[in-house]
This record gives C-alpha cells, sequence and structure tokens, in this order.
C-alpha cells in the first residue's frame, strides 16, 4: 500500500466510531512496518520548525483500539505472522509487539540484558542499544546513536543521527493530543547522564545537555553567553540552540523569605558552545561499536 493510500486508510478508520476490525489491523500493520523501515515518521521538520505527522499519530492511537490484550510469548515462524511475536513473556495489545531486529542486516546492535523496542519504532544503521533501555513505538533513532543503559526514548521521540542517549537519560512520548510535538534530538547531540527532556523539547545539533539538565515546556534556560533566556511558547516549543552547552544552576527565590534563607531555585544555563575540547570530552568510544 502507497504512503498516499495507508493515510487515507488510517484517517478514514479513526473517523469511524466502530471501524471494520480486519480492515483497521491490516493498516496498523502496514503503519508499524512502514514506521521502521523509515518511509513515514510521526514528527518531521517544516520550515518553521518540527511538528508532528497528525495520521501516523492517529495510526498509532487505531493499533490501541483496535488490539486485543494477550499474553506474547517467544516467536516461533509461521505464527502471528502479521504481527511478530517476542524473547520475553509480557501482556499487551496483540497489534503492538516487540519489534523484530535482524542485527545483521540492519546494523543494529540491541546488547542482551533486558532492552526493549516496541514495534513501529526506526533504528538506523549503526544504533546500539545499551541494557536495560526501552524504546516506544513511533520513535526515530538515527544513524549511529547509542541509546546507554537505563535509558527511555518515548513514543514518537526524535532521536538524530550520531546522539549519545548517557545512562538514565529519559526522553518524553506524546501520543495526545494529536497535533502536539514530540521530543526531538537533533543529530550529534550528547545527552548527559540522567537528564530529561520533555514536553516537545527540541534540542538542536551538536548541543551538549550535562548531567542532570531538566528540561520541559515550563523551564526557562539562561544562555549567559548571549545574553539570552529561553522559553517555549504557545506557537514553539522550548529549544536548546545549536552547538549549546548546558549545565545544571541556580537563581535566587523570590520572595523576603526566601531571601532570609538563601533558597536557590533550579535553572539549567548555558555556559559556552560547543569547541574541539567539548568535541573530545564527548567523543563516543568507537571500540563498543
Amino acid at each position: 500500500m502507497s504512503t498516499d493510500n495507508l493515510r487515507a486508510e488510517v484517517e478514514s478508520l479513526f473517523e469511524d466510531e466502530q471501524p471494520d476490525r480486519r480492515r483497521a489491523r491490516t493498516a496498523v500493520a502496514g503503519l508499524l512496518m512502514a514506521l521502521e523501515r523509515g518511509k513515514i515518521r510521526a514528527a518531521e521538520r517544516a520550515p518553521d520548525g518540527w511538528r508532528a505527522v497528525p495520521w501516523v499519530k492517529r495510526g498509532i492511537l487505531l493499533a490501541f483500539r483496535t488490539g486485543q490484550t494477550q499474553n506474547f510469548r517467544p516467536w516461533v515462524p509461521g505464527a502471528n505472522e502479521a504481527f511478530g511475536g517476542s524473547d520475553f513473556n509480557f501482556a499487551d495489545r496483540d497489534t503492538l509487539p516487540l519489534r523484530r531486529i535482524d542485527g545483521p542486516s540492519e546494523g543494529v546492535r540491541v546488547v542482551p540484558g533486558g532492552s526493549s523496542v516496541r514495534a513501529g519504532t526506526y533504528l538506523g544503521a549503526g544504533v546500539v542499544v545499551m541494557p536495560p533501555a526501552y524504546i516506544n513505538i513511533g520513535a526515530w533513532i538515527g544513524d549511529g546513536a547509542m541509546i546507554d543503559s537505563h535509558a527511555l526514548v518515548g513514543s514518537c521521540a526524535q532521536v538524530g543521527a550520531r546522539v549519545h542517549l548517557s545512562a538514565g537519560a529519559q526522553l518524553g512520548g506524546v501520543l495526545e493530543p494529536i497535533g502536539l510535538r514530540p521530543v526531538v534530538i537533533e543529530d550529534d547531540a550528547m545527552v548527559g547522564g540522567n537528564c530529561g527532556v520533555f514536553e516537545g523539547t527540541v534540542v538542536g545539533r551538536g548541543a551538549v545537555l550535562a548531567p542532570g539538565v531538566q528540561l520541559t515546556a515550563s523551564t526557562a534556560v539562561h544562555d549567559i553567553v548571549r545574553d539570552e533566556v529561553y522559553r517555549a511558547t504557545p506557537d514553539a516549543p522550548l529549544a536548546i540552540p545549536p552547538g549549546a552547552v548546558v549545565v545544571p544552576g541556580t537563581r535566587p527565590a523570590s520572595g523576603r523569605a526566601a531571601r532570609f534563607s538563601g533558597i536557590q531555585l533550579y535553572v539549567p544555563v548555558i555556559v559556552k558552545y560547543r569547541d574541539e575540547r567539548t568535541d573530545a570530552a564527548t567523543a563516543l568510544e568507537e571500540a563498543l561499536r
């Protein structure tokens, strides 16, 4: 089925309160395959910045609506071919299995130890997933990216090429509202250990988030290099400039009681922009690949 035909089918079925189950499951299977092959994405770059692709998200929600909860057991050739199987025992919608991965042909490594990659996820060539990590449906992982231990890539999050998500990094996911932008980490960015990036935040190409940085739609990021403050607006997400190096900082809390007690509030601070020293400090260890 062509992308245009798949889109029309998904849109029609989603609007139907009681869609034909056979047609819907066929459309969902086609959608998951197209996502995994990189033919479609849950978000795309537009002239005015990143935006969600609503019909793709509707198709993912259709999978939840039309699936039936079942116990998944290790995959057996010839059984449940449309939606695959699993290397684990778990219970979920039968339309939402784990993704089948052919490491040699895809050039992907999923190191043993408890990681899960849900169906409908794109994995680029050279991706490495360290255990335990979780990558949810609709996510895009670009070529050469490293998803480190205890990292989470939420539903529809977009991770660019050669990105390193360090241990414990969390990227928020979003399916509803349909038009809400997902988290985007652009090419060559470095997300440090225990960072959290949520609510549609965009981390620009080559940016570095030091360990512990937390970014949400309500976060104000202070740039002491350019004397700017970056915030989300109703029309645009919080966006970290390309090449920015962001570290956790503090600022004084307002009010007499806060001043009297010396209370400080968390604030992320851009302290510099990427240079050769930063590149050396954030380089991925090629031997791990």
